[in-house]
């Protein structure tokens, strides 16, 4: 807060002094309440407690007082007690003044009634001065009543004044938003309130009533001929005394229709037709006893009543020729009540005797309605899409929420790791596939296979993964019984067909060897001796070349130096692999030996290095040995 005390001076910078000693700077309160409304006071002092400049009083003034002492005259003035000051809203919390009154309203558009006269209730709130004037409900009335007009100061004139309670009193008419209100009368608090203001009521008014509302409350006149029938004497002849018939109502074929069972009752007092469901235990249906209520039945109405709203209206005595009575009941015939069919199959002891006294009917025995059951619908399964495995799609039909298929835990923990490999080759009249080798691996865990391609250099052909895990369905299964490939469909020579494509098996590991021999009960004798056959023939010649090392001539052992010469140089060759499967292949008779022209043509279609000098050494060899040994 910057003081400026000289006066004349400038206010600028320079010629102003802040007071340092000032720690105080808040505003004094302007805002004060008197008898429960808010005024606004003059400050008496500035930001901080400063005086401000125009409240004090001259010199002149404050002399003239300092010489007086009114106190030695009067003594010590005596101050009254603060009275304790209550707001508006917390006094009148709750107290509202009600004024019952009613309006008058025309109908121009009716010929039974010209106006209609609209009881409401007027509430005054004391805590706001807020009004609002709300109609009671009349049921039946058609009218949309409720809340007229929301809680709101209402004005009461062009000037812009409200409705004060003072306004309001017995016997007179206020108008709010055009409407003119009649006053009648008021609750017992209003009328304590307002004479504890000194206000003088009114004597109260009657209620005006709606003319139309009083008319429909007088009863209608009704124009009934009296009968000639004595109902007396059938109600105290017939008393007590019922036909029950049991019928079956065959909704079959409509959709989800069935046949269901019911109980007919004809009383004879007064010639009413009623019907009884008939609930077993656990039927799945709502517990109501009644399908049709007591009630007389027409069976032939008259011309006229065919268009008659019958969905709507009840239909009267005019409107019927010719009702439903005891002899339209009889065992073995249908009958339509109300649009449906019933069939009648039986009736009580009590019914059969009065059929043979009334009618001379002897003859109602039980008919049988009770249907055979269709034989159970075996549970087929749709047909398979070709995506992912049977059985998981198996799993949609059976459970509303599919659940994975319940695997052998046991034997994937028994046959975890377990892989048994396979060499085979790609049965194929296309030449390019002739010389494709892939490697069978077969999981004992999940019973899944997985093909593999090993990739060759220069083939043209991209090698990799040929196939993923997945079972594998032989081909003379069918869709709905799988039957998947097991380790006894492999074997040396075994034809595997998967998805299509036709694989030879050529060749195996030694762990399927001794896998086999472990579980030889799995696998047939055929196919246990095609392995150990093979591994035989792969141990032959080396065993038989160590027993005739010694036994070799000149001419021989200068062979097999130039075997191991070129045997030397292909051993870094890229291709070696399918070199030696190559010679397999064209090697029938599984001698150990090819032609010389075979073997030059077996390199040219590999694009293997063969040099001519070595070969043109033995000039006079017509047979050349094959590269698979020591390759």
């Amino acid at each position: 807060m910057v003081s400026n005390p000289v006066h004349g001076l400038p206010f600028l910078p320079g010629t102003s002094f802040k007071d340092s000693t000032k720690t105080a700077f808040h505003r004094s309160q302007t805002l004060g309440y008197r008898n429960g409304y808010a005024i606004v006071r003059r400050p008496t002092v500035g930001i901080g407690g400063d005086r401000l400049q125009f409240n004090q009083l001259s010199q002149a003034v404050l002399d003239e007082l300092a010489s007086k002492a009114p106190v030695l005259t009067y003594g010590q003035p005596k101050q009254a007690p603060p009275a304790d000051f209550i707001p508006a809203h917390v006094a009148f919390d709750k107290k509202v003044l009600k004024f019952n009154a009613y309006f008058q309203e025309d109908v121009p558009m009716s010929t039974e009634e010209q106006y209609r006269i609209r009881q409401v209730n007027i509430y005054y709130y004391l805590e706001d001065d807020s009004m609002s004037v709300i109609e009671p409900v009349v049921e039946n009335s058609g009218i949309p009543q409720g809340k007229l007009i929301k809680r709101q100061r209402l004005a009461k004139n062009d000037r812009g004044d409200h409705y004060h309670w003072k306004d309001l009193n017995r016997g007179i008419n206020i108008t709010i938003y055009g409407k003119t209100f009649r006053v009648v009368d008021c609750d017992q608090f209003t009328q304590v309130f307002l004479e504890s203001q000194g206000i003088e009521l009114n004597p109260p008014e009657k209620m005006a009533l709606d003319p139309y509302t009083e008319l429909r409350k007088q009863p209608l006149r009704k124009y009934v001929t009296p009968s000639d029938f004595d109902q007396l004497k059938q109600f105290l002849t017939f008393d007590k005394q019922v036909l029950r018939f049991y019928a079956i109502w065959d909704d079959t074929d409509s959709m989800y229709g069935e046949c269901r069972t019911y109980i007919i009752h004809y009383y004879l007092m007064d010639d009413t037709v009623e019907i009884r469901e008939v609930h077993e235990r656990n039927d799945g249906r709502d517990p109501f006893p009644l399908l049709m209520n007591r009630q007389r039945m027409p069976k032939v109405l008259v011309e006229n009543a065919k268009n008659f709203p019958q969905c709507v209206l009840e239909i009267s005595d005019q409107e019927v020729l010719e009702w439903y009575t005891a002899k339209d009941f009889i065992v073995g015939k249908s009958l339509t009540v109300l649009g449906r069919t019933f069939f009648i199959y039986d009736c009580d002891p009590f019914t059969r005797r009065y059929y043979k006294e009334k009618f001379g009917i002897t003859d109602l025995p039980r008919i049988d309605v009770n249907k055979q059951e269709p034989p159970p619908v075996k549970q087929e399964l749709p047909p398979y899409n070709g995506f992912g495995l049977v059985e998981d799609s198996a799993q949609n039909c059976f459970a509303l929420i599919p659940k994975a298929p319940k695997k052998d835990v046991i034997k994937m923990l028994v046959n975890d790791n377990k892989v048994l490999r396979y060499l085979a080759a790609l049965e194929s009249p296309i030449p390019e596939d002739k010389d494709r080798r892939f490697v069978f691996s077969y999981f004992l865990a999940t019973d899944m296979i997985s093909i593999f391609e090993p990739p060759v250099r220069n083939s043209g052909i991209i090698g990799g993964k040929y196939l993923g895990r997945t079972k594998v369905v032989k081909p003379y299964s069918t869709v709905d019984n799988p039957i998947y490939y097991g380790p006894s469909d492999f074997f040396i020579g075994a034809v595997i067909e998967v998805f299509g494509h036709r694989f030879i098996i050529l060749d195996t590991d030694e762990y399927v060897l001794k896998y086999m021999e472990s579980n030889a009960a799995q696998y047939s004798p055929e196919a246990l001796a095609s392995v150990q056959k093979h591994v035989r023939k792969l141990e032959a010649p080396a065993s038989e070349s160590e027993s005739k090392q010694t036994e070799k001539d000149p001419g021989v052992q200068e062979l097999e130096a130039l075997i191991d010469t070129v045997q030397n140089q292909l051993k870094d060759h890229s291709c070696k692999d399918n070199i030696r499967e190559a010679f397999q292949i064209y090697d029938k008779e599984a001698s150990g030996y090819v032609d010389r022209d075979m073997f030059f043509k077996i390199c040219e279609s590999l694009n293997v290095p063969v040099d001519d000098s070595l070969v043109k050494e033995r000039q006079g060899l017509t047979m050349l040995p094959k590269l698979v040994s020591n390759s």
